[in-house]
């Protein structure tokens, strides 16, 4: 399961909308809703591609999480 709002922070702490983000990833911005949302799972390519673009170390943090805290916040902006 995706941490959303972790994820989504650290979009918007890089500067990018969801729509140029996935124009970056090669991706629809309807594919990356789905992905953000978990509605749909992201491939490993994606993932990889995502933690290289926003310097994510700990993908486990942002991609592998069994609960999600809704209030969570992008690291990199606190």
């Amino acid at each position: 399961m995706v941490n959303t709002a972790l994820l989504k922070g650290s979009i918007t702490a890089a500067g990018y909308t969801q729509e140029s983000f996935a124009k970056v990833l090669g991706i629809s911005a309807q594919s990356l809703n789905y992905k953000l949302n978990n509605i749909r799972e992201f491939k490993v390519s994606e993932i990889m591609k995502v933690c290289d673009i926003l310097d994510i170390i700990n993908k486990d943090e942002y991609f592998f999480v069994q609960k999600v805290d809704k209030t969570a916040t992008n690291p990199k902006s606190a």
